[in-house]
């Protein structure tokens, strides 16, 4: 085999690079519109990045197909409220140009106007509810208060604070 140097020259100089295809005119979208658009596109990679990466799926023994179809539609609809978690609170975050800060467990500075649904849930990790049942009869609940952090991110989901507030309330 005879090495080319020409196509290698050529590959070299296309490598790195992608093309880029759309119907809009340039007066509509501008080459770096263009990319920008691309790149905050929905991806479909990314649901099942989630499902096999951040749900924790593995291989499970099931008999039946409507087994394999109810657990598809159950992990399907979980990555979509992950999915719809973090289109609320990004367009939230996006129409006041805001950021939310304390999301990254490497770095407590850096803020985020970009906030994975992971992160936001992992935001509330450290709630807990305790319910203490004394020999009386007695019922007494406890729940950690919310940071304000967790205040904000109630606030951009549109969720008022009462909901978790009412899990104290004895019934």
């Amino acid at each position: 085999m005879i090495r080319d140097d020409e196509q290698i020259a050529e590959v070299k100089e296309r490598f790195g690079w992608k093309a880029f295809v759309t119907s809009a005119t340039q007066a509509q979208l501008s080459l770096s519109q263009a990319v920008l658009t691309y790149r905050d596109e929905y991806r479909v990679e990314r649901i099942f990045n989630r499902l096999k990466n951040r749900l924790n799926i593995a291989p499970i023994f099931v008999k039946r197909n409507e087994q394999i179809t109810g657990l598809t539609y159950l992990l399907t609809l979980g990555v979509r409220i992950l999915t719809l978690l973090e289109f609320v609170v990004r367009r939230s975050l996006h129409q006041e140009a805001a950021q939310l800060p304390i999301l990254h467990l490497e770095n407590h500075q850096k803020t985020t106007d970009k906030p994975t649904a992971e992160r936001l849930l992992k935001a509330f990790s450290n709630l807990s509810l305790t319910i203490i049942k004394n020999r009386a009869g007695e019922i007494r609940r406890h729940l950690t208060p919310l940071s304000d952090l967790q205040l904000e991110i109630l606030t951009r989901l549109d969720i008022d604070k009462s909901l978790y507030l009412n899990l104290e309330i004895i019934t």
